[in-house]
């Protein structure tokens, strides 16, 4: 079974009163790589985050999100800054004294002036955190994991359609391949003895050199190799696992090929049919380039 690079997951979870959300998405990428962003106060759970996805994706370009929901985390202290409270009051008692200002100020106004209070929050434990926000995690790499599988069968049903494709035009160039070198041969031998008339040469040499000239348009030994190429593939899409890079390679291969074909026939039909399959080839590495 094949996997795309394309794909989305996302779960839910808590840590504590904490309430936790990833979301992961993955898009086509020659190599893997993860980018994790969450809130710099979690900032230490960044590398596992990131190990984790590694050990289950191979190729593609995934982010992650990690939303950290904390309106119901109670893990707050609120304290007197008291050195603070005492400077205002020592401040309030000199107006009082040097100015004759009344002392009408309370609590609340006291409150309200900067840095009366700190505010701390209970420090968080990393290490249970980072195990509720793995385990989070884990259950939306599955559901990526599942949506790209999802993708990569339709994709290799795809593809083994573009082979059957590509297969069928290169059993016509099979068929027509012979025909076409004999009439390539005969036109040939009949514009040497044209040329040669009136020049005494050897018969025989004349269709010598018309057989191996016929022999360089023949695609006999690139139609082999052609078919095994498209063999190979179907067997790369059974074996299933991150083969997109070989079948990268063997869409070059194919490419080779048929371009090869395209330079030594001059048939009208092979060409048409050699600008079909290359049609043909170009669709299959554009599926390709989504396979993991």
């Amino acid at each position: 079974m094949i996997s795309s690079m394309t794909g989305y997951g996302t779960a839910s979870g808590s840590s504590g009163k904490l309430a936790l959300t990833v979301e992961m998405k993955s898009v086509n990428n020659r190599f893997l790589d993860v980018s994790v962003r969450l809130p710099r106060l979690y900032s230490f759970a960044e590398e596992p985050l990131k190990a984790l996805v590694q050990k289950s994706l191979i190729r593609g370009k995934v982010d992650v999100f990690v939303n950290i929901d904390a309106s119901k985390d109670d893990s707050v202290v609120v304290r007197l800054n008291e050195p603070v409270l005492k400077a205002y009051l020592e401040a309030v008692r000199e107006m009082r004294e040097q100015y004759g200002i009344p002392d009408d100020a309370g609590t609340t106004a006291f409150s309200r002036m900067p840095d009366v209070f700190i505010t701390e929050k209970v420090p968080v434990d990393a290490e249970a955190f980072t195990a509720d926000l793995m385990e989070t995690a884990g259950a939306a790499l599955a559901v990526i994991r599942e949506m790209r599988s999802r993708e990569g069968d339709r994709l290799e049903a795809d593809i083994l359609g573009k082979l059957e494709e590509l297969e069928g035009h290169r059993q016509f160039v099979a068929r027509r391949s012979p025909q076409s070198v004999e009439e390539y041969r005969t036109r040939l031998l009949n514009k040497m003895r044209e040329i040669l008339e009136s020049t005494d040469i050897d018969e025989s040499r004349i269709l010598t050199e018309a057989a191996l000239y016929a022999d360089k348009v023949a695609v006999d030994e690139e139609l082999v190799r052609l078919d095994s190429h498209i063999r190979q593939f179907r067997e790369l899409l059974a074996g299933g696992g991150a083969v997109g890079r070989k079948l990268d390679f063997l869409i070059q291969e194919l490419n080779r090929e048929v371009n090869t074909i395209g330079s030594k026939c001059t048939d009208l039909e092979i060409t048409k049919t050699v600008l079909e399959m290359k049609a043909c080839i170009e669709k299959l590495r554009e599926q390709v380039q989504n396979i993991e």
